[in-house]
C-alpha cells in the first residue's frame, strides 16, 4: 500500500541537490547571467533572435522557460516526459542562416544544445553560491552528474555531457565567446528593466502590478548581479565594466527583489 501511495518525485527528487538549488529565488540572478553568456554564441543566438518573440512579449519567454523548468525538476515523469516533449519538437523547427556569420543553424544541434546546457547549469550554480548557500565541491559534483538527466531530456546523449564540475568548466572555458550585434541588442534589452510603466501592458501572471512600483528600479539588482558574475571574458565581449566588487552590497537589494517576485509568482 505503501509502495503504492507513493509519489513520483520525477527525475530528481526531494534528496537531490537540483531541487535545493533550484527552489531557491537565486535562480532569477542565475538565469539572467546564463541568458547573458549564452547570447555569446552567434548561432545559439541567431535561433533565438530570428525565433523567438522575447522582444514583444519578454514575460511571456521568462513565463514559458520558468515552466519547462518547473515542469521537468518538480514534475513528475510524464509531466516532465511531455515538457521536453514539446521542446524537442519545437527545437526540430527551428533552422536557418546566422545573419553575423553567414552559418547555417538549427536548435537541436548537439553542438548548440550543450552550449546553453553547460552555460545554465553553471549560472544556477554560480548564482546559488552567491545570493543563497555555499556548496561543497562534492555537492557542485552531483549537481552537475543530477542535471545530465535534464540534457537527455532536450535529445543530447549523456555520454557527450560534463558530468563534473570540472569538466563543466573546462567545457566552458573552451568555448569562443563572440558579442555577435544579436547578441548586443539581447544584452542590452536584458539590461533594461522589462517592466512597463503604471498605464503600459503589464505582465499577465498574478500580482505582476506589484512589480511595477518600483519596478524599473528594482530590475536593476538582480541585471547588475548577472553581470557583476560574468566570466571576465563575457563581461570583455560584451564591453561591461567589472561589477564584481558591488557583490556585497548588492546582496540585500538582490535578495528583497527575488522574495517580492517569489509572492508576485509564487
Amino acid at each position: 500500500m505503501a509502495s503504492a501511495a507513493r509519489r513520483d518525485n520525477g527525475y530528481f527528487g526531494p534528496g537531490s541537490v537540483v531541487w535545493r538549488v533550484h527552489s531557491s529565488p537565486s535562480m532569477i540572478v542565475g538565469g539572467l547571467r546564463a541568458l547573458l553568456v549564452q547570447a555569446l554564441n552567434p548561432l545559439a543566438m541567431a535561433a533565438v533572435a530570428q525565433h523567438s518573440r522575447f522582444r514583444e512579449d519578454p514575460w511571456g519567454r521568462l513565463m514559458s522557460t520558468g515552466q519547462y523548468l518547473a515542469d521537468t525538476v518538480f514534475g513528475d515523469t510524464a509531466t516532465a516526459d511531455r515538457a521536453a516533449s514539446r521542446v524537442r519538437a519545437i527545437h526540430r523547427r527551428i533552422r536557418g542562416i546566422d545573419d553575423f556569420t553567414g552559418l547555417p543553424y538549427r536548435a537541436d544541434d548537439p553542438d548548440l544544445l550543450l552550449w546553453i546546457h553547460c552555460a545554465e547549469i553553471h549560472s544556477f550554480l554560480t548564482g546559488y553560491r552567491y545570493f543563497d548557500s555555499e556548496v561543497t565541491p562534492a555537492e557542485a559534483d552531483r549537481y552537475v552528474a543530477e542535471m545530465v538527466r535534464a540534457a537527455e531530456l532536450v535529445g543530447l546523449d549523456p555520454a557527450d555531457v560534463p558530468a563534473t564540475y570540472a569538466d563543466l568548466t573546462y567545457h566552458l572555458r573552451t568555448q569562443p565567446l563572440v558579442a555577435s550585434p544579436a547578441a548586443m541588442e539581447a544584452m542590452r534589452f536584458l539590461l533594461v528593466p522589462p517592466v512597463p510603466w503604471p498605464g503600459g501592458r503589464y505582465p499577465d501572471f498574478p500580482g505582476a502590478r506589484v512589480l511595477v512600483v518600483p519596478g524599473r528600479a528594482a530590475w536593476l539588482a538582480p541585471t547588475a548581479a548577472a553581470v557583476a558574475l560574468l566570466p571576465e571574458r563575457a563581461r570583455r565581449a560584451y564591453g561591461l565594466p567589472n561589477l564584481r566588487p558591488l557583490l556585497p552590497a548588492l546582496r540585500v537589494p538582490v535578495l528583497a527583489f527575488e522574495r517580492a517576485l517569489a509572492l508576485a509568482a509564487p
